[in-house]
């Protein structure tokens, strides 16, 4: 809870900072904040909050989530200076609201009962209404802001009717004596009704198909920097409650809802690549990859192990540092050019090579293809899954023809950024100098844990 606490302190000293030279410090407070929080991550939780541990618990799962997520908002912050640099006027807002965001999602990370659950979600999802929205002057983002509120309110409301039918069946909030119920009256009707609420509610939290209908609009048309936001701390936070519920909470009806899981799979993974497919936007496009990730992360419900937790954010960090090292690109190119459709991307390695390198690894990592961090991720959750006795083979093939998929709309990208028949950079700009820093440590990321995994474990102390 140290760390939660930090983070917290750090979005109101974000957002009051705001009154001195219209927020510029407002980023500097934020890095240093979430330094400090990091740091504090790997030390003991502080014993005066062992009182809250019904409500809270910083266990080792929740410290690694933690960790992951702040470093990921780390990047982002490091980018924040040129990606909101028409925000000027209202830039410490927009940081204070990552920033409260993320305290949503560490809430998410050590949350031991619905209540919890709740709030987390709500905290994590009510600055992004906010954000989505924070291009006024753009009639794509007003649209992303009012649809992401109106879908998040309607999942919200399933959620809160499934907590009712599991509280009325279960008589408790707390996620482990849910469990025990789970395990002790596995037939209880409106028990598993209110499970399977839940299901939906959390599938439209981590835009699995066909729950995933908000996602491709709210994503093109928020602000870039927020998108990439969205797309890794939020996904992180979302896709760990969502395996912390149904993996502890609902484990005495495993097998009902794992059989809805799978089919949200095969749907999410041949819809999302399809789409991505289609789609000539290389925001829209990055957008259905996002949707079809979460397809390859569902297979981490299949072939439960002492090893899941870990397999899945190990995949969760590959995935979201390759969608930091896209979205960077994106960010510039949308800066230059007004628009993010693939011809922008014209020979762009020619004008900032080691941009074009960080975006091309991240797309290959997204694929899986061998030696990036995203093959070791998916190889690690596609070992875990095909050890399903029932159907986890199957599972895994159809996963492997959505990443085959894949690479055909990501390579289309690569080939238009190193290959154009005319480059369409005629600027005399170049990209800002934090902006190559954090494009050669993705690229280092990228390719030392595709050889080296076991780095993954070394840095974040375990």
């Amino acid at each position: 809870m140290s760390v939660l606490i930090i983070i917290f302190l750090t979005a109101v000293a974000a957002l009051f900072a705001g009154v001195f030279e219209k927020g510029k410090f407002s980023r500097y407070i934020g890095i240093l904040g979430l330094i400090i929080a990091f740091y504090v991550s790997f030390q003991p939780e502080c014993s005066f909050f062992n009182q809250y541990k019904t409500m809270f618990d910083f266990s080792a799962n929740a410290a690694l989530f933690t960790k992951v997520a702040i470093v990921i908002t780390l990047l982002l912050f490091f980018l924040g200076s040129f990606a909101f640099s028409n925000h000027r006027s209202h830039q410490s807002e927009l940081y204070a609201l990552l920033l409260f965001s993320l305290s949503g999602g560490v809430i998410l990370f050590g949350f031991q009962n619905f209540v919890t659950l709740f709030l987390g979600i709500e905290i994590l999802s009510i600055p992004l209404y906010v954000l989505a929205g924070s291009n006024k002057t753009d009639l794509r983002s007003n649209e992303a802001s009012i649809k992401y509120f109106l879908m998040g309110a309607f999942a919200t409301g399933f959620l809160l009717f499934g907590i009712a039918l599991v509280y009325g069946s279960a008589g408790s909030f707390d996620l482990y004596k849910i469990h025990e119920f789970s395990v002790e009256n596995p037939k209880d009707i409106m028990f598993a009704v209110g499970a399977v609420l839940m299901l939906v509610a959390l599938a439209f939290k981590v835009s699995m198909a066909p729950f995933h209908m908000w996602s491709p609009d709210v994503y093109q048309g928020s602000p870039s920097l927020i998108t990439a936001f969205m797309m890794s701390v939020v996904k992180i936070s979302a896709f760990f409650a969502f395996f912390k519920v149904m993996t502890i909470a609902f484990t005495g009806i495993a097998g009902e809802w794992i059989n809805i899981i799978g089919v949200l799979i095969i749907i999410t993974l041949f819809l999302a690549n399809a789409m991505g497919l289609a789609q000539s936007n290389a925001k829209r496009m990055l957008a259905y990859s996002s949707v079809s990730h979460v397809g390859y992360l569902g297979l981490i419900f299949f072939g439960l192990n002492n090893l899941s937790a870990y397999n899945l954010a190990f995949y969760l960090f590959a995935y979201s540092i390759a969608t930091v090292g896209v979205m960077m690109c994106l960010i510039w190119v949308e800066k230059l050019k007004r628009e993010t459709s693939y011809n922008a991307f014209k020979g762009l390695a020619q004008s900032e090579p080691i941009m074009a390198v960080a975006a091309a690894l991240s797309m290959l990592s997204m694929a899986g293809i061998p030696l990036t961090a995203g093959f070791m991720g998916k190889f690690s959750i596609f070992a875990q899954a095909i050890q399903y006795p029932k159907m986890g083979t199957f599972m895994v093939l159809i996963a492997v023809l959505g990443s085959a998929i894949s690479i055909a709309y990501y390579l289309r990208l690569i080939m238009v950024m190193f290959f154009p028949k005319e480059s369409s950079f005629k600027t005399s700009e170049r990209v800002p100098l934090t902006y190559n820093i954090v494009a050669v440590f993705i690229i280092i990321a990228l390719v030392a844990l595709g050889i080296f995994p076991d780095l993954f474990a070394r840095q974040f102390g375990l």
